[in-house]
């Protein structure tokens, strides 16, 4: 597997963990599984865009690109928790 393959991945997995924790806490039953999985998909493929474009234009390295992209989508979800809640 390819670096930037596995940098998306833990990006996207590592942005589903850091923002999962309040629907668990909301939820409950099938509603609350399919939420997760539709938020881990989400989180994942939004985590491929910004290290792709960023690996693209190549101005930081795989490393800075890659928290780069995670600080992004935990706070694009958490603004997003925020303004729906």
């Amino acid at each position: 597997m390819r670096e930037i393959s596995k940098a998306q991945l833990t990006v996207g997995l590592l942005a589903f963990f850091a923002t999962m924790w309040e629907l668990v806490l909301q939820g409950s039953g099938l509603a609350l599984v399919e939420l997760l999985v539709l938020q881990l998909v989400v989180l994942v493929v939004l985590a491929y865009i910004p290290i792709a474009l960023l690996e693209w234009v190549r101005v930081f390295d795989l490393r800075t690109n890659a928290v780069l992209t995670l600080v992004v989508l935990v706070t694009f979800r958490i603004l997003s928790t925020v303004r729906l809640g």
